[in-house]
């Protein structure tokens, strides 16, 4: 749906650009435009000009353009029509009625009123008499009523067509494909269902606050447990932040963005009173997920739970980030309690413990230099050697070449501090009489954390970058294992990046600097396959069944509490011999 051309174009010139900017910036003449700082991320120095001739504004920190209409929707979070509702009330000017301009405006416009629809429904059965697991679940989880209507928050019952016959009756013209275009429905054999069923629902927006999608938490026993809306004409996953529509306006209020991994933790966060939080949708960040953030603030806080799996997904989206990085353009990376997510915290302590954890947070090069540093033993000069080579490859992932020279000078007078061994105090220096000459003051250099450098003086599993190395020389097994090579657990950002390469068909070897191959020798490509395949196979059990055990659960019988206990004593010996089997095939290479 639209508006006409002209009528945009008079509501632009009756409200005037700069009256509209100048009521929320404090502008300042700078030759045939305006200046001020930036309302869209935080500055001290002006960088947000306005062009009243051209009727448009531009921020050179952070990149935010657009015109009257633009900066309304992007300050105050409003939709595009809310906006023009909103000048055309102080110009004084009736808003004509949208048209729409082509079938494809209007079959859009349709799924927008399909899923608003929707979600009135969901809300509804939030309150029936079948959405009491729902309502206990939230309740349990200190979700208050407000909270709930706040996000919109609805139930899908258990049901093959409720939906579907409740917006039949409410669109006497709806069509079955156009349900299914809306992601609202499923189709097998030709049968139609209800796509959500049984479901505690999540509305999902898009910037603007259109309903495009939802997420569901499945309330009994099934797989997902989360089950967002397919890709469509409207909904576009990898686009998308959960929350965005609602946090940009107090995130830039409060000069924060933080980024969490689940819509519960938004909502958690929301009842703490932290509204600035957003959640991608249970994906690693993307790059478009990346740049949304960026409109909103320079330098948004990423908050992973502090586990293997979390840990990944930090290092996953620093990646993504760093070709993408820019002057003003950067990312904070911080590690929850282990067991904890932002919603237990937010319960348990209240915004005072979410803003002291938030205050912890890494920059991006410091996140990915202890995740390096980490990564494996630095206890010879040859590995030392590699890794330096791989904090160079590292660097030069980043596009912007200050930005790269920068990181890079840091990278390396840090390691060469952290790693230059200390010098013995001698007792037989003779001491010269009178004062010592004093030189010139230098600030102590900070040293790493004892944790820090314990992890690094201990034995890591070098499997994963030998397996890599091997690929790097056989690139035709690449797209053989791609699938299985995708999902391969890893804990360093190099490795990361070079699996990345490697599944673009682009050079990986810096990248492995300091890794061997693991299987070398092999004459038959047919053998050389099968042992590729093994080892992903195998690291991958191994990295499932060593995620961590827990003691048998306080069961009701000393029955039950012994099946348990046999159960966790089951999963360590398949794990000794997933292990057994990794270590045998990482010893092939001394045969032959």
């Amino acid at each position: 749906m639209s508006l006409p051309p002209e009528f945009l174009d008079d509501l632009r010139a009756r409200i005037g650009l700069a009256a509209v900017v100048g009521r929320r910036v404090k502008l300042t003449r700078a030759g045939r435009e305006l200046k001020g700082c930036c309302p869209f991320h935080n500055e001290k120095t002006p960088s947000f000009y306005v062009n009243e001739d051209k009727g448009f504004y531009h921020c050179f920190g952070c990149g935010a353009h657009g015109d009257a209409i633009r900066f309304v929707t992007e300050l105050d979070g409003l939709s595009f029509m809310e906006a023009v509702k909103s000048l055309a009330a102080e110009a004084g000017l009736a808003v004509p009625e949208s048209r729409p301009d082509n079938p494809e405006a209007r079959r859009r416009a349709g799924l927008y009123e399909l899923l608003e629809a929707a979600s009135d429904w969901y809300r509804g059965q939030m309150q029936s008499v079948g959405g009491a697991d729902a309502r206990a679940y939230l309740e349990r989880r200190g979700v208050s009523a407000a909270l709930q209507a706040q996000f919109g928050l609805g139930f899908a019952p258990d049901s093959r067509d409720a939906m579907s016959k409740a917006l039949k009756a409410k669109f006497e013209t709806v069509e079955p494909p156009q349900l299914l275009d809306a992601g609202l429905t499923g189709e097998a054999d030709d049968r139609r269902y209800d796509r959500f069923r049984g479901r505690l629902m999540f509305p999902i927006h898009d910037a603007r606050g259109r309903p495009v999608g939802f997420g569901g938490r499945i309330l009994g026993a099934g797989e997902p447990k989360y089950l967002n809306s397919p890709e469509g004409p409207v909904f576009h996953k990898g686009r998308l932040l959960y929350n965005l529509h609602r946090a940009a306006p107090a995130a830039r209020k409060a000069g924060r963005l933080l980024v969490v991994e689940g819509y519960m933790d938004v909502v958690g966060l929301a009842g703490a009173g932290i509204l600035e939080a957003v959640a991608p949708l249970g994906t690693a960040l993307t790059e478009d997920q990346l740049q949304l953030a960026w409109k909103i603030v320079g330098e948004p806080v990423l908050a992973f739970d502090g586990d293997g799996a979390g840990m990944r997904a930090g290092l996953r989206a620093a990646t993504h980030a760093l070709p993408l990085l820019a002057p003003g353009r950067s990312l904070a990376l911080v590690a929850l309690p282990k067991g904890k997510d932002p919603d237990d915290l937010a319960r348990e302590g209240g915004k005072a413990a979410v803003d002291a954890l938030l205050a912890t947070a890494l920059p991006l090069e410091r996140f990915l230099f202890d995740s390096e540093f980490n990564a494996g033993p630095l206890d010879t000069p040859e590995r030392r050697a590699a890794f330096k080579a791989r904090l160079k490859a590292l660097a030069g992932e980043i596009a912007d070449q200050d930005i790269r020279r920068d990181y890079l000078h840091t990278w390396l007078d840090r390691a060469d501090e952290m790693l230059r061994p200390a010098r013995p105090a001698r007792s037989d220096r003779p001491q010269a009489a009178g004062p010592r000459r004093q030189g010139p003051w230098h600030p102590p250099v900070p040293t790493a954390r004892p944790e820090t450098r314990a992890a690094a003086r201990q034995r890591a599993e070098p499997t994963p970058g030998m397996l890599l190395r091997t690929l790097s020389q056989h690139p035709t097994l690449v797209e053989e294992v791609a699938e299985a090579l995708a999902e391969l657990p890893i804990s360093s950002a190099s490795l990361l990046l070079a699996r990345d390469h490697l599944l673009r068909g682009s050079r990986a070897e810096p990248l492995l600097s300091g890794y061997a191959p693991l299987f070398k020798d092999v004459d038959s490509e047919d053998v050389l396959r099968n042992r590729v395949a093994t080892a992903i196979a195998h690291m991958t059990e191994s990295h499932h069944l060593g995620t961590e055990e827990q003691q048998p659960s306080d069961v009701g019988s000393p029955d039950d509490f012994a099946r348990e206990w046999e159960r966790q004593q089951s999963r360590r010996a398949t794990r000794a011999e997933a292990n057994r089997r990794m270590t045998a095939l990482a010893i092939e290479n001394d045969k032959a």
